[in-house]
C-alpha cells in the first residue's frame, strides 16, 4: 500500500528527529561547535571578519549566516563584520567568465581574506570544487578554514582546521543540521562578545 502523504512528512520528520539528536548525543560534534564558536570570537575580538561561501541550498545558509552576524540573532548589538561570497552577482559572473565557476569563491577569499580571518565553506557533499579551491587559498592566506559538511568523508576535510560534520549523507538533512549548528555558534558569539545586551531582547 502507497503511503499518504502524511505518512512520508512523519517519516521526514522522524529522520530530522534522528539526525538531530544523532548531533545532539555526539561529544565531538558539540566540541567542534565550541570550537568554531570560539575561532569566531577571537577573529571578531582581533578586528577579523568571517567569510562564507557554498552553493545552492549552502548559498542561502552562507547568506543567512552573515547576516545573523551583521544583524543580530537574540539580543540588540552592534553588528560583527561578515560576508557571503554568493551575493555579488557582478563579481561572481566576471570570475565565472574570465576565470571560470571553480574559481568563483577562490579569487574573492584571495582578494578580501586577511591572515586571522575565518573562512567558512559550505559543501554538503563535501566535495564542490569551487569550495575546495578557496578553502585552498583561506590556509594559504592564513585564514582559519572552517568547513560545514556532511557525513562522506573527503578532500574537505584535510583542508580544515575545524570541520562540522552534519551525521547524514542526505543534503535537506545535512542542511537542517548545518542551519540549526549556526544558530548556536551565533548565539554563543554574540554571548561571548556583548555579554552586556544580552538581557536585551529587540521587538
Amino acid at each position: 500500500m502507497a503511503q499518504t502523504f502524511k505518512d512520508e512528512a512523519r517519516d521526514y520528520l522522524i529522520q530530522s528527529q534522528k539526525v538531530l539528536a544523532a548531533a545532539a548525543e555526539s561529544q565531538e560534534f558539540l566540541a567542534r561547535l565550541a570550537t568554531i564558536s570560539e575561532a569566531i570570537v577571537n577573529c571578531f575580538k582581533a578586528g577579523g571578519k568571517v567569510l562564507l561561501a557554498g552553493n545552492g541550498g549552502s548559498a542561502g545558509d552562507a547568506q543567512h549566516i552573515a547576516g545573523e552576524f551583521l544583524s543580530r540573532l537574540n539580543f540588540d548589538r552592534n553588528p560583527l563584520a561578515a560576508i557571503a561570497l554568493t551575493v555579488d552577482t557582478s563579481v561572481l559572473t566576471a570570475i565565472g567568465n574570465d576565470y571560470g565557476y571553480e574559481q568563483v569563491f577562490e579569487r574573492q577569499v584571495h582578494g578580501l581574506g586577511k591572515p586571522g580571518d575565518v573562512f567558512i565553506g559550505i559543501s554538503t557533499s563535501g566535495r564542490s570544487p569551487n569550495i575546495l579551491r578557496a578553502l585552498r587559498k583561506a590556509r594559504e592566506l592564513g585564514l582559519v578554514t572552517v568547513g560545514f559538511c556532511g557525513a562522506r568523508k573527503g578532500e574537505m576535510l584535510d583542508l580544515c582546521d575545524i570541520a562540522l560534520c552534519a551525521p547524514s549523507e542526505f543534503t535537506p538533512l545535512i542542511q537542517q543540521v548545518h542551519i540549526t549548528s549556526a544558530h548556536i555558534i551565533c548565539g554563543e558569539v554574540e554571548k561571548q562578545l556583548f555579554r552586556q545586551n544580552a538581557g536585551v531582547t529587540a521587538s
